[in-house]
């Protein structure tokens, strides 16, 4: 079963991971999917495409983006 996620109804912020310099390699996140998915965006451009990561996936994610293996 395929399930449609609403991306129009989510609420954005930016990601603690994120760098803290205006305009650097900043991601935005939803927190209104919990225990499904996590949507990630780049905030630089809010109207492209979206990242739907499994919430069991988000920790890897988070490591392999810190560790350049992403």
């Amino acid at each position: 079963m395929r399930v449609t996620r609403d991306l129009n109804i989510a609420r954005w912020r930016k990601s603690s991971y994120s760098g803290g310099q205006q305009g650097a390699e900043c991601i935005e996140i939803s927190d209104d999917f919990p225990g499904t998915v996590i949507p990630v965006r780049d905030s630089k451009n809010p109207t492209g495409p979206v990242l739907l990561l499994a919430t069991t996936a988000w920790r890897p994610f988070v490591g392999g983006v810190a560790d350049g293996t992403l």
